[in-house]
């Protein structure tokens, strides 16, 4: 039964909303619930990032620093492949360096054993409660790790949604307790404010891209993509792709082509599967003599890249684990995929 602390914040939440403040509700139910969390405040908290966006669209914001994408040197010319830094060096500086020279940029460290625990627990615990809901025996004590965000039936990506719980995700909009620590774990870090000093306005994250993932040791040999081959490539995005296990050697982890390339490449040719991926004989066009990399991944390492990176789900010999992994991907408000749907940060 629902307290009556928890009901005097939901009432109050609730006349924010009916006023349309919606960043007002933000702000107050953030507030609440980081006090003492509850199951329905943290849903509503969720909603309300989505209805911020329903009520006042993404629309441009005056770049800080004048024209994007950003001109900056690069610090990692010696480097070759993808360059990785230690987590006090991510700024916005480095993020566009990695992304617009190399391709991408890998953070190692970037989250402590502390944080890397909660995070596993969490998405164990959405996972177990996603389960539940399917069978049938979904209990009230599930719903503070999942509870379906409620999008509009004309919303297209809501395809989407079993599809990914299928293959071992939850959207972490589903799950409002592992959405607001994930979205604490980025503001601690300081990944929000690189990835908005980088946009040059404040960034907004995707319900359906931004994944929890546990995928199962029976993963196979996945596509090769660039996301935005579905996304389009008028867009401005950050992809966090967070490694919460060791990816890569007995767990599977990502292959990439570890350089930049600027526009997106033919797909369902040269020996695709789909129409949206893009085949192997392209891809080694794309590679033009450099070695694929699929490197292994320690707990807390991430990877941030954009829309242009060619990758895959990279599966090794040795697999016999599952992988857990969070992936978070950032859009700019003036230049935000027109299927995606943001919520406010």
């Amino acid at each position: 039964m629902i307290g009556f602390r928890a009901l005097r914040v939901l009432s109050h939440a609730r006349k924010l909303m009916w006023r349309e403040d919606y960043v007002g509700a933000i702000a107050y139910l953030r507030e609440a619930c980081l006090e003492r969390p509850d199951a329905k405040c943290q849903a509503l908290l969720a909603r309300c990032r989505y209805l911020a966006y329903v009520a006042h669209p993404p629309a441009a914001q005056p770049a800080r620093d004048g024209a994007w994408p950003p001109e900056v040197e690069d610090p990692f010319a010696s480097v070759e492949g993808i360059p990785e830094i230690t987590p006090d060096r991510l700024d916005a500086l480095a993020l566009a360096a990695g992304i617009r020279h190399h391709g991408a940029l890998l953070v190692r460290g970037l989250l402590d054993e502390a944080r890397v625990a909660r995070l596993v627990s969490g998405v164990d615990r959405a996972m177990q409660a996603c389960e539940a809901w399917h069978r049938g025996d979904y209990r009230s004590e599930d719903a503070a790790w999942y509870s379906r965000i409620s999008l509009g039936k004309e919303c297209a990506i809501v395809m989407g949604r079993g599809f990914g719980e299928s293959a071992g995700g939850v959207w972490a909009a589903d799950s409002p307790r592992m959405l607001q620590e994930l979205i604490d774990t980025f503001e601690a870090v300081g990944v929000s404010k690189t990835i908005g000093d980088y946009f040059g306005e404040r960034p907004m994250l995707s319900v359906g891209k931004s994944t929890l993932r546990r995928v199962p040791a029976s993963q196979g040999i996945a596509d090769w993509h660039q996301d935005g081959a579905f996304m389009g490539s008028d867009i401005r995005s950050v992809n966090v792709w967070l490694s919460l296990s060791h990816c890569g050697e007995d767990a599977s982890g990502l292959e990439f082509l570890p350089r930049r390339i600027p526009v997106v490449l033919p797909t369902g040719t040269h020996g695709a599967n789909f129409d949206w991926t893009v085949g192997p004989g392209m891809v080694e066009q794309a590679a033009a003599g450099v070695a694929l990399e699929s490197p292994v991944f320690a707990p807390g390492d991430a990877l941030l890249f954009d829309h242009f990176f060619l990758h895959r789900t990279g599966v090794p010999p040795g697999i016999r684990k599952p992988r857990y992994a969070i992936e978070s991907w950032f859009f700019a408000p003036s230049a935000y995929p027109a299927r995606q749907v943001p919520l406010w940060l």
